[in-house]
């Protein structure tokens, strides 16, 4: 009967904890902007940028490991 005192002690505890961070930061405004994470994916950050034209062959570290042709002999 102990363990269940302790079990609810550490329940109600752990749930004020969770109480506090929450209102600390409502009042920070953490949760006011909800319009803006959900459109941010939408939009691209920055224009990637073309290799160079002058460099035509490409070497081991420029094509990746798993698109390295492996031959194999039978």
């Amino acid at each position: 009967m102990d363990i269940l005192y302790l079990m609810i002690l550490c329940s109600v505890s752990l749930a004020v904890v969770f109480l506090v961070v929450f209102i600390v930061n409502a009042r920070k405004g953490q949760f006011e902007d909800d319009e803006s994470p959900a459109v941010r994916i939408l939009f691209d950050d920055e224009v990637k940028e073309k290799k160079e034209s002058g460099n035509t062959t490409e070497n081991d570290s420029d094509i990746g490991e798993n698109n390295k042709f492996v031959e194999k002999s039978e």
